[in-house]
């Protein structure tokens, strides 16, 4: 993904946003640094004295004792405040990757399909990484580096100035190649990130289908593809390195010139007598001091154009949009739901209302019509349909018909472009999403297992099911057997997306999982395909004795399936051409009879 790089104000914005919850830990880290650079502006005048009072032959004790004072007080004071900067700089990264992490959970649906999962996850490992510099050691650094590098110009004006006048002219005409150094940075910095989150998407849709790669002996061609993401990474990071060294440089060639042309001149100048020997040691400390506070000024600088890019590639993720998951008070603005209520006649049912407790479900499809994307054809045309209550409802038709999207407007995963979709009568878009959630068991066609344990599988949708719960479902699933035969239980770890279960396994874990949320509403997309004939027997029986209690709507490819339904929705072409039992549509719908001559014939009983 290409990142725009912000505009400087809003970079600022941005940074100033993950900082400011610091920023009094941040100030008394600055406060240490400022001490400790002040103890540093006082040596170069204990020196001068120190070399007086050896012309004079005076005692250099007291002198000596307040250089060492100065120099470990000093380094003190240093270290704690380094300490303090370092600890906060932690804790923005923390609270930035907190906040990123809870956003990224709450995309809507259309934003991770449009995403590479790899790319988000690089914004929060390695970019969160660079806000570590930027929105600590690189503000502390431009506040302290700027009031020590002033402080310091200060004192070299109080010993000579002209001496100070030829400093500053051999800096500025040096240190001007700084400044086209820090804009090479940023694009470089920014480009390496970008490579860093090809390298992490390429490894995700890797490990995703690890078996599939190795069996279509795609190991090379793969390795190749993160090799080519990996050298680009390195490449626009040496190009980082060099313009950050020609950057570095440039402050020592400067210091080193200002050197030489201040030893020659103040020579001259204490030949002429114009100045003293001690002067010039002195004003020589002050320019060697003069290197920290202006390599933090090129540092801070160059920090920021890092952080920079990783702040456009945060910002850009933050910009994604989210789910509204909590309910929203009374007060909201009006919806633009609200507003289609209006034209039905219908007035949506106020938020937060709770759903009748353990009845079953209703879902009514009036007028829907749907596309994913303003430049994709529509995928629903006009779908209309009704489920009264309790029951079983089988959908079926050709592939792309629209069937499985009937289970994500359901699930609002997706919003409807047009028409709506009812649950309990109250259009799904003005129930709070935990409360609708709350009520579907959702089943999806790959059935997905997480990394974990059977039992972090299993209680993924109800956290709080009890053991008895969980031995019931175990039972209804038909996994109490499996369970028997692992080597530890409901404990035993099932790998990186069930890869230790067998396909069939997986299913009937994803459908224990659903069971166990106790829903009113229970969408199977083909949530048996993977299933022996004894274990699908088994299972459709479980769901036939659901159906009893709960509305449950099924996507089915096999005969077996849809004869149990109590009523089928035959879908073509995104729109509904029949609704009816088997029977009937067998003799009644042509496209029904030559499906269920073919597609479901091998699957009769």
């Amino acid at each position: 993904m290409d990142t725009p790089r912000l505009p400087a104000r809003e970079t600022f914005r941005a940074l100033y946003r993950h900082f400011r919850p610091h920023r009094w830990t941040v100030a008394f880290g600055a406060l240490l640094a400022l001490l400790g650079a002040a103890s540093g502006l006082l040596q170069p005048l204990a020196a001068k004295a120190l070399v007086d009072r050896l012309g004079a032959g005076q005692s250099i004790n007291g002198i000596l004792l307040v250089l060492t004072a100065l120099v470990v007080l000093g380094t003190a004071i240093h270290a704690v405040g380094a300490y303090v900067l370092e600890r906060t700089a932690e804790s923005v990264v923390l609270a930035a990757r907190r906040t990123l992490v809870g956003r990224l959970l709450r995309l809507r649906l259309p934003e991770v399909e449009r995403t590479q999962p790899g790319d988000l996850m690089s914004r929060v490992t390695s970019d969160t990484t660079l806000l570590r510099a930027v929105t600590t050691r690189s503000i502390v650094s431009a506040f302290t580096g700027s009031l020590s590098f002033v402080a310091t110009l200060v004192m070299m004006a109080v010993m000579d100035a002209v001496l100070l006048g030829v400093t500053v002219g051999v800096i500025v005409l040096i240190g001007g190649s700084v400044a086209l150094a820090m804009p090479r940075i940023a694009l470089a910095t920014q480009r390496a990130q970008e490579a860093v989150g090809e390298i992490s998407t390429v490894l995700e849709r890797v490990f995703g289908a690890f078996r599939t790669v190795k069996a279509s002996g795609a190991e090379e061609r793969e390795t190749a593809v993160v090799e080519a993401a990996a050298r680009r990474a390195w490449r626009y990071g040496v190009r980082t390195a060099k313009w950050q060294s020609v950057a570095g440089s440039s402050v020592g060639l400067a210091v080193q010139v200002s050197f030489l042309a201040v030893l020659g001149i103040g020579g001259a100048r204490v030949a002429s007598g114009a100045i003293s020997v001690s002067t010039l040691m002195a004003f020589l400390l002050y320019l060697f001091y003069l290197i920290e506070p202006v390599t933090d000024l090129v540092e801070a600088a160059s920090q920021y154009q890092m952080g920079s890019a990783a702040v456009a590639r945060i910002a850009e993720a933050e910009r994604l949009e989210t789910e509204e998951l909590d309910p929203v008070g009374p007060d909201r603005p009006r919806t633009p739901r609200e507003a289609t209520s209006a034209r039905y006649g219908t007035p949506p049912v106020p938020h937060g209302t709770p759903p009748v407790a353990q009845e079953a479900a209703s879902v009514r499809f009036e007028d829907v019509s749907f596309r994913y994307r303003d430049d994709l054809p529509y995928v629903h045309r006009g779908v209309g349909f009704e489920v009264a209550g309790a029951g079983m409802t089988a959908f079926v038709g050709p592939s792309g018909a629209g069937k499985t999207t009937v289970f994500g407007l359901v699930e609002r995963f997706y919003e409807a472009t047009g028409g709506r979709v009812l649950v309990d009568g109250r259009d799904v878009r003005d129930w709070p999403l935990t409360e609708l959630r709350a009520a579907i068991g959702y089943v999806e066609q790959d059935a997905p297992v997480l990394a974990g344990t059977l039992r972090e599988n299993l209680v993924f949708a109800a956290p709080g099911a009890t053991e008895d719960e969980i031995r019931d479902v175990l039972v209804r699933a038909r996994l109490d057997g499996l369970v028997e035969r692992l080597p530890d239980g409901l404990e035993t770890v099932v790998g990186h997306r069930g890869s230790k279960l067998s396909g069939g396994e997986r299913q009937r874990v994803a459908i224990a999982r659903a069971l166990l949320r106790r829903p009113r509403l229970l969408l199977l997309d083909e949530a048996t395909s993977q299933l022996d004939a004894v274990n699908e027997l088994a299972l459709r029986d479980v769901v036939a004795e659901i159906a009893r209690e709960v509305t449950v709507l099924v996507v089915a490819h096999r005969l077996s399936t849809v004869t149990l339904a109590d009523r089928i929705v035959v879908m073509d072409a995104g729109r509904v051409r029949a609704v009816g039992t088997h029977a009937r549509l067998v003799t009644e719908d042509p496209l029904y009879g030559e499906l269920a001559a073919t597609q479901f014939l091998s699957s009769a009983r």
